[in-house]
């Protein structure tokens, strides 16, 4: 079994933010997998499939994103699902838009789903897949940049980030992390 977070906040006025990439890339993969996001269960929104023989679940915190790690304990405690099966797919401003870079481990770098999420299972090594959302012009205040949405340009390119980032999930589930990570941490 592989479980998938996507971080984001709840509400219409999130839906197409930048902070909630994590979420679009979850709809992606349960759109293409028939995969209903609709059990109101620990904290968030669950839904459950298999694809390709290996049983998946999809989960998306409902605690807003600064208390993502409540709902990811919770399923972890109520499920007793491994980390080592836990892969977090978020926003990341210091990946250029377009990019996804995978890691195992880290800081949060600001991210506040991630300091969350690293406070509440008591480790900074977990797979994620950070989706780049590129940094603000100088000046902006970041706050309302990721809770901003895309440009007409972005969205126009946002099929492929969002079908390369189901591609690194749909990997994961037949492969370690670290092939994965090798496969589409690689240019191009």
């Amino acid at each position: 079994m592989k479980w998938f977070v996507g971080l984001g906040n709840p509400g219409k006025q999130y839906e197409s933010t930048r902070h909630n990439i994590g979420w679009m890339a979850l709809d992606r993969f349960a759109e293409k997998h028939d995969i209903r996001i609709s059990q109101s269960k620990c904290k968030g929104l669950l839904g459950e499939g298999h694809v390709g023989g290996q049983k998946v679940v999809l989960l998306k915190p409902m605690t807003y994103m600064n208390l993502s790690g409540e709902s990811i304990r919770a399923y972890m405690d109520f499920y007793k699902a491994s980390i080592d099966d836990l892969i977090v797919i978020y926003d990341d401003l210091d990946t250029p838009f377009g990019s996804i870079r995978l890691r195992y481990q880290g800081s949060a770098g600001g991210h506040n789903g991630i300091k969350s999420t690293i406070q509440h299972l008591g480790t900074q090594s977990f797979n994620r897949i950070r989706m780049g959302i590129s940094r603000p012009a100088p000046g902006r205040d970041i706050a309302d940049y990721v809770l901003s949405t895309f440009s007409k340009e972005e969205m126009q390119t946002m099929p492929q980030v969002l079908d390369r980032t189901v591609q690194a999930m749909e990997f994961a589930l037949q492969n370690d992390f670290e092939k994965t990570m090798a496969k589409f941490n690689a240019p191009g």
